[in-house]
């Protein structure tokens, strides 16, 4: 089979219209087939179609018996053309050329001749048949006028049974099935030329098909031949010539020339011929077949599947199961709509499932179940079930109808269709795809019904003036796009196989296959349809259209049986058999009116239906019926008396199934099984329309539903609404109340302590109107309305709230708070915890500026990255940008203020004060800006400090100027005395380094200022008690303590002048000589004899004496020649001091002038400065003391005062050519019997010898034992204890002012406390020691200011040196 090729879309391509709804019951909902429907049927009756699936996992298992299923298809051609007719026929196509025009409708393209060439074919294939059709072809113009009794005659089964090629018997008994013939000529708008006879059919298709594909089949008129004439005329031309042109009717022997017949035959055509009138009586009757032709094949089941899989994949190029749907659909369309391509297909329609058995699984039949599939059997979804289901009206029709109540079986393929159609009775059905490519639908909505039936009446009048039934004999198909432009709505679904179609009442359908199927239907109708089946009767009347079944004979059986229906049925049936009734009675009292007076009861039930039809409108008869007798075997309805025939309706006779009597006794048993349930449903009712006033409690409604199910009503929908209603009214006053109680049970608490299935405002809003909205009174409506009321009112505050510019985070929390505990979903508590983060951050920046000290940099940008978070709003955004702009000048100021504090060179002060003057109104804490204004502040207090050191020409101690140039260094700032301050400390640490180098010895442990001031260390001793007297305390300073040498260079370095510092050295000095001459008395009581025979330790080895020693001659302790370095350069005559006395490298005197003059350019105080001026005027004291004591005179002062010079002189850091002088003469003076240490073979080496007496005494050499009497022996002193006394006024020191004045020596009573001495050394301290003279002047003196120690004291006398002069004198 060669296809032709498909050819690109054309622009007004086929557009699918919108889909119908689709449905997925739970299993639940699945159980009853017409509960679901009823439950969908508002959603689904306004697409008139929709789809339902299954259940996951429902399956029937398919028990068709595919070996025994044989049968012969449909063959469908996809181009048939209906153009001409559209604009009013050939005539008129033809006066007003239009042939171009319709050639451009049909998709040509626009060409020269095009038109001439398409009038042409017209011409000579469709207008025949176009005159035919109007009978212009018939001698004189008239159609032959076939009577009742021919049409009645003629008329075959409406079930035809021939279209599967199965004969039934004579005396069948099924009724009569609708035309059921699915997709049977789909081109845009068309009827389906009636050709019942082979000689117009050829004429028909000579150009388009060959005659082999031809196959009709039709009945023979038996209508009675004619008498034979003698003489063979044309009937046309009423001539008898050309008798070789002239053709003689095989049907009623007329004759025609073949050149005067419309179109003319060009020969005598072979086989039978019927002429014009012939074919009129064959036209006016009903075709068997009507439509398509049957294939000349047989088809198993396996060899159409072949068939159409081999079509559909070579018409596409691709494998079936590759080929799109919606490519399958728009080329349907498209070929249903070009005359370009002939396309053939077949169809296996309307195949009785009672001959080869049922898709579904029946009981008693041949298919075996298993067990686990048992349940398919009484399924109420499986097609046998459907139809004869209790709640199914179609159950109280005594006969099978095929299609009806039995299903029709239907084998597709590949744009094999079904057109649009209704179902018989205006009835449901349902199909079922078993297996196989899905089923594409279109359907409208019943009520749209006569709104589709106008457009194709509109579009094709013609037609329907010869035909009104055309719709219902299942042979017109429209474009779905055509209609939905004419207004009409029409949805489409793709049926897949398991999936449900179901079509509802007087809803138009139509649709064609996507490839090789198996699916089942039939019909069924439900209380609902009751009003709808009688109004169809009558539709059917007014068509003069045969019906299926009758529908009072239906509705009567169901009266029979009463008292087994159910009361909702028996209620339907109560209002259709009223409508019936008085229906009835009033025809019946017209026909006596009309003069039918004879009447008789007649079994409707025992005839065949195609012989109780009213010969006018075909209407079934079973109430009643007209008959005459001059018509045998014709009957009409009580509607139609008057068209029986022309005898007087008094010869008529009314043939009645029941009286009226009867038929009222009927229609009162039948009310009196609806009308209790009529009371229930009107107290029902009434309940439920009743006010808000007269509301009843749900304990009614429950006592309703008890009585209901006590008296067994029916599972009504009535009954079914009022237990939804009780449903929800519990169910409301469940959730009311715990919407009451502030939980409700199908919560889950989220993040945030939000519900998630918390209700909201118009939720509460709806639910509070629900409560009142339904037909009984619920207790917690008044609370929850009042929830409400307290809602709409936190609304209201919110909203006033929210309205002002940015109201205070208290009130905000408030509000959330109350707002939280409504337990209801506020879209206003998101705004309110919006606008209160909003608000805490507007109240954290404000508080924040309030605090300048705490408002940083990273505050101020952790405070703009959680505004950035935030909610666009006004006050943020103004907040936002004051912030961001101090951040910006904070940033600038802080940059800046780095900038200048680390800038080389330095800024002075005036710039960095200008600076703070313009960071002080920032009012943000700025750690650059606060070290920057510290700066500032350290530089005018060091510039300050530099300007008062050297205030009124002072001169600055270097402590304090060390101090300040350490202090300039951390300050970054330019300080113009800085670099001045830094070359005098500079200039001092030169000196310093100098005069170390002068006076340290090397390797020296001691610093400068060490060696520079006297030894401060003191040692334990017990002052002599007869020596002290009192001091009063009045007037006490404070002590000021100089243990070490740290705590001298406090005290300097705190001195006011040069005089304090003097002051303080000299106190030092007073501490050294008495620690000194303690230090001195105990070595020197290291040889003395001990009483208790114990050996002293001696020497840096702390060992006893031995061997030759060395003496040191400051503080008396002896050493080991072995233990003391340089031992051997001992130089005879020169003192020797131990390494522990010697602590400097005692420069002569002219090297140390030069230091102190250099130290007086430079003008800075330090404590060396002060200790070498210190050392000098001690040294130039010394000088002068010594100077006093003249050669001659030293032999004559004792060896204490001598031996005090000495050791001040061995105390001094210089070297003194009078030292080496004074030692001499000491030397000199002092006999060697007087020496404890022997000497040897230096000056300095002694052998031990120790004696008893420790006492060394001072004797006068070369005195006799009469100078001794002469001296009178010095009287008894008491010792006399006094506190320390200083003098109010200090002697300068100065080396002229050093001397002591001559007025102290007297020795008054009332100036006791004034030490006598020539140079008073001023000791202070708690105690001071004193010694009385023992010679004549009984003079006081401080034991250090005269050499004396405290033993000596103790265990000696005193002489002064003023005493002893005397005394050599004389």
């Amino acid at each position: 089979m060669q296809f032709p090729r498909m050819t690109q879309p054309r622009p007004n391509e086929f557009i699918p219209p919108p889909e119908c709804p689709v449905f997925e019951p739970s299993w639940e909902e699945f159980a009853d087939p017409f509960v679901f429907i009823n439950k969908i049927r508002p959603i689904a009756e306004n697409t008139g179609i929709c789809k339902i699936r299954p259940p996951q996992g429902w399956q029937p298992p398919f028990a068709c018996d595919v070996d025994r299923l044989h049968f012969t298809p449909r063959i469908q051609r996809l181009n048939e053309l209906e153009l001409v007719t559209e604009e009013g026929g050939f005539d008129i196509v033809c006066r007003e050329r239009k042939w171009t025009q319709i050639s451009l409708k049909m998709g040509f393209a626009p060409g020269k001749a095009i038109g001439s060439h398409l009038r042409a074919h017209y011409e000579r294939i469709l207008y025949p048949y176009s005159l035919f059709q109007t009978g212009a072809n018939l001698p004189n113009s008239q159609k032959p006028t076939l009577t009742n009794d021919t049409k009645d005659k003629e008329y075959k089964s409406h079930d035809l049974p021939q279209r599967q090629s199965v004969q039934p018997a004579e005396t069948s008994t099924i009724a009569r099935r609708a035309k059921r013939t699915e997709v049977k000529v789909p081109w845009r708008l068309r009827a389906a030329q009636r050709l019942p006879l082979a000689c117009m059919l050829f004429q028909v298709k000579q150009e388009l098909i060959e005659p082999s594909g031809l196959i009709v089949e039709y009945e023979k008129s038996k209508v009675s031949n004619k008498a034979e004439v003698e003489q063979y005329i044309c009937l046309v031309c009423g001539g008898g010539g050309d008798e070789d042109r002239l053709l003689l009717c095989d049907g009623c022997d007329d004759s025609y020339h073949t050149f005067c017949l419309i179109p003319p035959l060009p020969e005598v055509p072979k086989g039978d011929w019927r002429c014009p009138k012939c074919l009129a009586q064959e036209y006016g009757k009903p075709q068997v077949a009507f439509g398509f032709e049957q294939a000349s094949r047989n088809y198993t089941l396996r060899s159409f599947g072949d068939m159409a899989d081999s079509f559909k994949s070579d018409y596409f190029n691709m494998p079936v199961h590759m080929v799109p749907t919606e490519l399958v659909e728009k080329e349907f369309w498209r070929l249903v709509s070009t005359i370009e391509e002939d396309v053939t297909v077949e169809y296996g329609a309307d195949i009785a499932s009672k001959d080869f058995g049922s898709g579904f699984p029946v009981k008693n039949g041949t298919f075996r179940v298993a067990p686990d599939e048992e349940h398919y059997l009484s399924s109420g979804w499986n097609l046998n079930n459907m139809p004869v289901l209790d709640a199914s009206v179609l159950t109280h029709i005594t006969a099978d109808i095929c299609g009806m109540k039995l299903p029709w079986l239907y084998v597709g393929m590949c744009f094999s269709s079904f057109c649009w159609h209704i179902e018989d009775h205006w009835s449901y059905s349902v199909n079922y795809l078993h297996w196989g490519e899905p089923k594409t639908w279109y359907g409208a909505p019943g009520y749209a019904a006569e709104q589709l039936e106008a457009v194709m009446k509109k579009l094709a009048p013609e037609l329907f003036e010869s035909q009104p039934d055309l719709l219902h004999q299942l042979v017109t198909i429209m474009n779905p796009n055509l209609l939905m432009e004419h207004g009409v709505p029409i949805y489409r679904t793709n049926q897949c196989a398991g999936e449900f179609v179901i079509t509802f009442p007087r809803a138009y359908h139509s649709g064609f296959n996507q490839g090789f199927n198996f699916a089942e239907a039939v019909n069924f109708c439900t209380v609902d349809w009751m009003p709808l089946g009688r109004e169809c009767v009558e539709h059917y009347r007014s068509l003069h259209r045969y019906c299926v079944f009758s529908h009072d004979e239906m509705v009567c059986n169901m009266v029979s049986k009463v008292e087994n229906l159910e009361l909702e049925l028996a209620s339907a049936i109560q209002k259709d058999m009223g409508i019936m009734v008085q229906k009835e009675q009033a025809l019946r009292e017209r026909a006596y009116k009309l003069g039918v007076w004879h009447s008789q009861q007649v079994d409707y039930e025992d005839q065949p239906d195609e012989e109780r039809q009213c010969t006018k409108c075909r209407t079934t008869c079973y109430l009643s019926g007209i008959t005459c007798p001059c018509s045998p075997g014709q009957l009409v309805c009580l509607h139609h008396i008057q068209d029986l025939c022309s005898c007087s309706p008094s010869n008529y006779t009314l043939n009645y199934k029941f009286t009226l009597g009867m038929l009222n006794q009927m229609f009162t048993s039948v009310a009196s099984r609806a009308e209790s349930y009529d009371d229930w449903a009107s107290k029902v009712n009434k309940i439920l329309k009743a006010n808000q006033d007269n509301k009843s409690d749900l304990e009614e409604l429950r006592g309703l539903i008890g009585e209901a199910e006590k008296k067994a009503y029916p599972d009504t929908d009535l009954l079914r609404h009022l237990r939804q209603i009780i449903q929800d009214a519990e169910k409301s006053a469940s959730m009311a109340q715990q919407l009451l109680n502030g939980k409700r049970q199908t919560r889950y608490r989220s993040g945030g302590g939000k519900s998630q299935n918390q209700l909201t405002v118009e939720e509460l809003r709806s639910f509070v109107q629900q409560l009142y909205d339904l037909p009984c009174s619920i207790r917690q409506a008044p609370f929850l309305k009042a929830l409400l009321s307290r809602v709409e009112h936190f609304q209201q505050r919110s909203a006033d709230l929210l309205a002002e510019d940015m109201p205070g985070s208290s009130a905000l929390q408030g509000l959330l708070d109350e707002g939280s505990g409504l337990d209801v979903e506020l879209p206003e508590l998101s705004v309110l915890r919006q606008r209160l983060e909003q608000a805490r951050w507007v109240e954290a920046v404000q508080q924040a500026s309030e605090q300048p000290a705490s408002l940083s940099l990273d505050c101020m940008r952790r405070l703009i990255d959680q505004g950035v978070g935030l909610a666009p709003h006004a006050c943020v955004e103004r907040t936002m940008a004051r912030l961001q702009e101090l951040l910006t000048v904070c940033e600038h100021w802080e940059e800046k203020a780095h900038n200048m504090l680390t800038a080389r060179p330095r800024h002075d002060v005036e710039t960095l004060e200008s600076a703070v003057l313009e960071v002080n109104s920032i009012h943000a804490y700025l750690p650059n800006c606060l070290q920057l204004k510290d700066s500032v502040n350290r530089a005018k207090e060091w510039l300050q400090e530099a300007d008062a050191l050297q205030l009124g020409g002072r001169v600055p101690v270097l402590a304090s100027l060390t101090d300040l140039v350490s202090k300039a260094k951390s300050i970054p700032v330019l300080l113009e005395p800085l670099a001045r301050l830094e070359s005098l400390v500079s200039e001092v640490q030169t000196w310093k380094e100098g005069a170390a180098r002068t006076f340290l010895l090397k390797n020296s442990s001691l610093s400068l200022l060490e060696v520079l001031c006297p030894r401060c260390e003191a040692g334990s001793q017990k002052s002599k008690s007869k020596r002290v007297k009192d001091v009063s305390p009045t007037g006490k300073k404070p002590i000021v303590r100089l243990d070490c040498i740290n705590d001298v260079e406090r005290a300097l370095s705190e001195s006011k002048d040069t005089a304090s510092a003097m002051a303080t050295l000299s106190e030092v000095r007073l501490k050294e000589l008495e620690s000194l001459s303690s230090l001195r008395t105990t070595n020197e009581a290291k040889f003395q004899p001990m009483p208790s025979g114990s050996v002293p330790t001696v020497c840096l080895c702390h060992t006893v004496p031995a061997g030759p020693m060395l003496q040191c001659e400051l503080c008396r302790d002896a050493y080991h020649s072995g233990c003391v370095p340089g031992a051997t350069e001992v130089q005879a005559g020169h003192p020797w001091l131990c390494p522990l006395c010697t602590r400097s490298e005692k420069p002569p005197l002219d090297k140390v002038l030069p230091l102190l003059a250099s130290l007086q350019r430079i003008r800075v105080r330090l404590p060396e400065g002060d200790a070498l001026r210190y050392v000098i005027e001690r040294t130039v004291r010394w000088q002068h003391r010594v100077q006093q004591v003249s050669p001659v005179t030293q032999q004559f002062c004792l060896s204490s005062e001598l031996e005090d010079l000495l050791v001040e002189g061995l105390l001094l850091q210089v070297t003194l050519p009078e030292l080496q002088q004074l030692y001499q003469g000491f030397l000199n003076q002092l006999s060697p019997s007087h020496h404890s240490l022997q000497s040897s073979e230096h000056d300095h080496q002694y052998h031990i010898k120790l004696e008893k007496n420790p006492k060394r005494r001072l004797e006068k050499e070369n005195s006799d034992e009469q100078d001794k009497d002469k001296v009178k022996k010095p009287k008894k002193k008491k010792p006399r204890m006094i506190k320390e006394r200083r003098c109010e006024e200090k002697r300068t020191t100065s080396p002229s002012n050093s001397l002591s004045d001559p007025s102290y020596s007297e020795d008054s009573e009332e100036d006791w406390s004034v030490c006598s001495a020539e140079r008073c050394q001023q000791p202070e301290g708690n105690e001071v020691n004193w010694v009385q003279c023992d010679g004549s002047c009984n003079q006081w003196f401080h034991q250090i200011c005269v050499g004396v120690s405290a033993e000596q004291a103790e265990n000696e006398d005193y002489i002064c040196i003023n005493c002893s002069t005397n005394y050599f004198t004389q």
